[in-house]
C-alpha cells in the first residue's frame, strides 16, 4: 500500500452485480435472480496510532481523513461517504479501537448501474466485522449496507444490490424473495457462455423520476385489486389468478404495469428451472422475453437499451440478452459465446455508433464469488 508508505495488513474483495432476470420486481413483492460478477472493489486496510480514519482511493480524486468518534454525518456528494456511512452504522452498536488508514480500488464502471455503491459499503462492512471481530452474522452485513443507503445516504433503495454483492457465489445465482429475504442459490454454470456486460454510456436522467411514477403506478393497480381480493403485494398473484381480476384496473397504463410485474415474476420461477437442468437456450429465451415486457408493458428500456438487445438478437452467438436495472441506460446483459468477445464488440460497436452517434462499453465477466478476504 505505497499511498500510506507500508504494506497493508488485509486486503478485501466485494463484486458488483447484475440482475439476470426479475426487473421492477423488488418493490412488488417478488423475486429476483441477481448473480456477482468479477468486476468489484478492493480494500486494502491497515490499523494507525492516530485514532484517524483515512479514505483513499485510486478511482477518485477525493480523500478524507476524520477522528475516531461516536457518530459521524453525511459531508456531501463525494465517493468517500459510503464507507463513513457504514462506520456510522456500526459505531452504534460496536467499538472501533484503533484508527484505520484505507485504499480503495474499483473497476466497476461508475454510474453503469452494476451497484459500485453497494460494492464499496459491503466491503467496508465485511472488512470492519472481519478485522475486528464484531460478530455480524452474514445477513446483518446486507441489512446495514441498506440502511446506511437509505438513512445516511438519503437513497431509497431495495436490499438487492447489497443482498447479491454479498451472497453471491461462483457459478450460482440467488433467487431472493424481496419481501420475505427467504433465498435459494441455483446453478448458474454458463458452459461455453460468458456474460457480457453491454453499458450504454447513456445518461440516466430520467431513471429516478420514472422509477418513482412505475412505483406510484403499481400501488395504484394494488388498490385497484384489492377492491375485491386481498393482497399486499402485486407478486402474491400469478398469471392464472391475475387473469381472474384484472378487469378491476380500469386505467390501460396502470393494467400494462401490473401485467409486466406479474409475468416477470412467473418468468424468474421458470428461469430458475431452466438454469437448474441446464437449459441455457430456454434460460436465454426468457431474458428476450423479459426485455420485451420490460419495452412494450413497462416502458423502461429506451433507444439506447433496445438497440443492443436487438443486435444480440440478430448475433448467431448470443443465446439470450435484456437490459439489467431501473433502465432509461445503464447496462444491457447478454450471453455471448467464449471466443467470440472481440468480433461481438467490434461488430455491435459500429451498429450501435451508427444508431446512436457514440460508443458503448462492453465488459466480459463470469459469475463469480460475494465479498471476503484475499
Amino acid at each position: 500500500m505505497e499511498t500510506y508508505g507500508r504494506e497493508a495488513e488485509k486486503t478485501y474483495f466485494t463484486p458488483g452485480r447484475v440482475n439476470l432476470i426479475g426487473e421492477h420486481i423488488d418493490y412488488n413483492g417478488g423475486l429476483v435472480m441477481p448473480c456477482a460478477v468479477t468486476l468489484g472493489t478492493w480494500l486494502l486496510l491497515s490499523p494507525n496510532n492516530d485514532n484517524v480514519i483515512r479514505f483513499k482511493s485510486l478511482n477518485f480524486p477525493e480523500e478524507a481523513a476524520f477522528e475516531l468518534k461516536p457518530s459521524y454525518q453525511k459531508t456531501g456528494p463525494e465517493w468517500f461517504n459510503y464507507p463513513l456511512g457504514v462506520f456510522n452504522e456500526l459505531l452504534k452498536d460496536h467499538k472501533i479501537p484503533t484508527g484505520l488508514d484505507m485504499l480503495f480500488f474499483g473497476n466497476i464502471p461508475i454510474g453503469s448501474g452494476l451497484s459500485s455503491s453497494a460494492s464499496i459499503e459491503v466491503a467496508m462492512a465485511y472488512a470492519l466485522n472481519d478485522y475486528f471481530n464484531l460478530g455480524l452474522e452474514k445477513i446483518q452485513i446486507p441489512l446495514l449496507a441498506q440502511k446506511v443507503e437509505n438513512e445516511f445516504i438519503g437513497v431509497n433503495c431495495g436490499i438487492m444490490d447489497q443482498f447479491a454483492v454479498a451472497f453471491g457465489e461462483t457459478d450460482k445465482a440467488i433467487v431472493l424473495n424481496c419481501d420475505t429475504l427467504k433465498y435459494k442459490i441455483v446453478d448458474c454454470n454458463l458452459g461455453e457462455y460468458s456474460l457480457a456486460i453491454i453499458n450504454t454510456n447513456k445518461p440516466r436522467k430520467l431513471a429516478e423520476s420514472k422509477y418513482n411514477e412505475r412505483v406510484a403506478e403499481c400501488q395504484t393497480a394494488l388498490a385497484d385489486l384489492n377492491k375485491e381480493i386481498t393482497l399486499h403485494n402485486l407478486c402474491e398473484l400469478n398469471a392464472d389468478k391475475f387473469a381472474l381480476h384484472s378487469h378491476l384496473i380500469t386505467d390501460q397504463t396502470v393494467l400494462k404495469r401490473a401485467t409486466h410485474v406479474i409475468k416477470e415474476n412467473d418468468r424468474v420461477n421458470l428461469a430458475a428451472k431452466a438454469l437448474n437442468a441446464g437449459e441455457l437456450q430456454e434460460f436465454g429465451r426468457l431474458m428476450y422475453a423479459s426485455h420485451q415486457s420490460l419495452k412494450d408493458l413497462y416502458e423502461v428500456t429506451g433507444e439506447e437499451l433496445d438497440t443492443v438487445v436487438d443486435f444480440c438478437a440478430d448475433y448467431e452467438h448470443v443465446i439470450g440478452a435484456r437490459m439489467t436495472g431501473a433502465g432509461f441506460g445503464g447496462c444491457a446483459i447478454a450471453l455471448l459465446k467464449k471466443g467470440q468477445e472481440e468480433d461481438f464488440a467490434k461488430q455491435l460497436t459500429d451498429y450501435y455508433v451508427e444508431r446512436i452517434g457514440y460508443p458503448a462499453a462492453i465488459y466480459i465477466s463470469e459469475i463469480g464469488n460475494g465479498a471476503s478476504e484475499i
